[in-house]
């Protein structure tokens, strides 16, 4: 017996499917024809879309998508066609502006293309995509998501950065500088903080604000401290680039140029009492700003709760 590898897929299919497949559309066969739904429903499709040409599909028989006892999925529906449209002039002519394919080089619009996964995918995280930057940037979901494929690379955490990095070609810099998140690792993935079907916050973080989408990891930082560092309490991004950074724990500047961003060096003991006093006092720079900088006294530049830690130092 002499037989392709692709009849042999097809047949299996058929095997596993077919008879509900035929059940069904012996019933319904002149009015799925008069509607454009074809009469035999994926079977027809397989025909043309095999594993060895230009649109394979075998591999969504292995996905969420194509479960027939789940009648959520667009198998216990139309199959194919429950996604990509009534397909019988697309199964006659081959003409691809005849079927919704979910591509880019589709002829219709992202929000047309949208609609159809939107008619199941909704609520939940992607309540907001109708007024989020991707939607009005004109994404569509099959920009990032491979239906087809057995695991969508944007939904594991080391590969999704790749997806974004389309994109997001400055982040992809970021990531790799010395201090960063560990993103490039596989260990942490970018909806960790953003929420890529929209978010009411600023830059589509998964969280009303910038620190407290910090403290789902940095918990130790969140508070409430008895002496508060006002920057700290107020934004991280003010002293962090959340991407990455060339200097140490992702900061913005090395301490002490970081620090006297907002901090005078009048008055400061090292100023008053030390020859050698504080970067910007009139004097060369003291030894206790090697290293760490302010951080070698100021250890706490988070918060403290200590009695006598006002400074900062304890």
């Amino acid at each position: 017996m002499n037989m392709t590898k692709t009849s042999f897929a097809a047949l299996l299919w058929s095997l596993a499917f077919g008879a509900a497949s035929a059940s069904q559309g012996a019933a319904a066969a002149e009015p799925a024809k008069a509607s454009g739904y074809t009469e035999k429903g994926a079977d027809t499709c397989l025909q043309c879309h095999t594993d060895d040409g230009e649109s394979p599909v075998f591999a969504i028989f292995k996905t969420k998508h194509w479960q027939r006892a789940d009648p959520r999925t667009p198998m216990a529906k139309l199959q194919c066609e429950t996604c990509h449209g009534p397909a019988a002039k697309h199964a006659e002519a081959g003409d691809t502006s005849q079927i919704n394919s979910l591509k880019a080089n589709s002829t219709q619009a992202p929000a047309e293309r949208n609609q159809v996964c939107l008619e199941c995918h909704r609520g939940g995280s992607r309540t907001g995509w109708h007024a989020s930057t991707h939607e009005s940037n004109n994404l569509a979901c099959g920009s990032c998501h491979k239906i087809h494929a057995t695991r969508d690379p944007v939904l594991a955490t080391t590969t999704q950065p790749e997806v974004c990095y389309k994109c997001h070609r400055q982040q992809r810099a970021d990531f790799a500088k010395p201090s960063t998140h560990p993103v490039r690792f596989g260990k942490m993935a970018c909806s960790e903080c953003h929420s890529s079907h929209g978010s009411t916050s600023t830059g589509m973080l998964v969280k009303p604000t910038v620190n407290q989408t910090c403290f789902i990891c940095h918990a130790e930082k969140r508070g409430p401290f008895l002496w508060e560092h006002a920057p700290a309490a107020e934004d991280c991004t003010l002293c962090h680039h959340p991407h990455g950074s060339v200097y140490m724990a992702r900061l913005k500047k090395n301490p002490p140029m970081l620090c006297q961003q907002c901090h005078s060096v009048a008055g400061h003991p090292a100023v008053a009492r030390t020859p050698a006093g504080l970067p910007g006092g009139g004097a060369g720079g003291s030894g206790f700003l090697l290293a760490g900088g302010c951080i070698n006294c100021h250890s706490q530049m988070h918060g403290s709760n200590h009695p006598s830690g006002v400074k900062l130092m304890r």
